[in-house]
């Protein structure tokens, strides 16, 4: 019996299958870890509108106990053969990329040019509802109806919450990470927009920013414990009502989506704000509508249309292709 190489087990799971499939599959990485910077946008959403969704709850799912085992007993190959590897780390190096080199531009967008930036947003995750609504088995039935009811006031209810004050002990930061975490799985729901909610926001984040400080080490390290703890556990919760109710969670996920679009609405007036660590921070918001129609008013509803063109575009596109093969 021959001895598996590295290429045996890099071959071994599900994955993208040459240089054009790893680079698409990086792309959208890319825009995961771009929308996961932003309070408000979900990377989940990202994996959502570009169709690989599943395949991310079953590439998480592949780290399971039996990864940990063949880890711990230092048999590496065997524990690495059982990892969507070519899955995982394109895909990753695509969020880690966008999340460490993209910062400051979303950064400086959201701050300079938010009416445009959101709009960009508002379009890509409106056509996206309509590309999954497509895909629903019989989506008018009572229990499809009730599901994306009950995804929408759930959604709508999360991002209407106002941020509070809460501690900072390590007990409460590994929540933090359990409950940002799970919220980036689920499309709809921003991490970032919940840390903000917890009040934890600008503290994960400093800490982030200065992480060779022995206490903000300590809290990036819980934090991450928290994170790993979500994602293996939510993940496969998910994984299985995708498995056994596949049609119900997708109606689910859909609603959850049409909730959030309170949150993307690019035209907003402040309600109440709060000056934390010297910046003014929105505490509640209103939407509303343009009260004029000028230049950026103009480019942000340009982008709404150019986002929702480019997801329907791409959805023909991949329509054609899966007829193709």
């Amino acid at each position: 019996m021959s001895k598996k190489t590295w290429k045996d087990v890099w071959n071994a799971g599900p994955g993208p299958v040459g240089t054009k499939e790893m680079t698409t599959l990086f792309t959208k990485g890319l825009a995961m870890g771009t929308a996961d910077l932003i309070p408000g946008v979900s990377g989940g959403t990202i994996a959502f509108i570009t169709g690989i969704y599943e395949g991310l709850l079953e590439a998480i799912a592949s780290i399971n106990k039996d990864f940990f085992k063949d880890l711990l007993s230092l048999r590496l190959k065997s524990a690495f053969e059982r990892l969507h590897l070519r899955f995982i780390i394109p895909l990753g190096l695509g969020i880690a990329v966008a999340i460490l080199g993209l910062a400051r531009l979303m950064h400086f967008l959201l701050n300079e040019h938010p009416i445009p930036t959101w709009g960009s947003f508002f379009g890509l995750i409106a056509a996206s509802i309509l590309v999954i609504w497509k895909q629903l088995d019989a989506p008018f039935s009572a229990k499809n109806m009730g599901m994306i009811v009950i995804g929408a006031v759930f959604a709508w209810m999360m991002v209407s919450l106002i941020p509070v004050d809460t501690p900072n002990d390590w007990w409460f930061i590994y929540l933090c990470g359990v409950i940002g975490i799970t919220a980036m799985i689920l499309p709809g729901l921003s991490g970032s927009f919940l840390l903000l909610i917890l009040g934890k926001y600008e503290f994960i984040t400093g800490a982030i920013k200065n992480p060779f400080l022995v206490s903000n080490l300590a809290t990036i390290g819980v934090f991450l414990c928290g994170t790993v703890t979500g994602l293996l556990g939510f993940s496969k919760i998910l994984n299985w009502f995708m498995k056994h109710y596949h049609n119900l969670t997708m109606a689910f996920l859909t609603g959850i989506l049409i909730g959030s679009m309170k949150k993307v609405w690019p035209w907003k007036v402040i309600v109440e704000s709060k000056v934390i660590r010297g910046k003014v921070k929105v505490i509640r918001d209103a939407n509303i509508l343009p009260s004029t129609i000028d230049g950026e008013t103009v480019v942000a509803f340009t982008l709404i249309i150019l986002g929702f063109i480019a997801v329907m575009w791409m959805e023909n596109y991949s329509s054609k292709k899966r007829l193709m093969n």
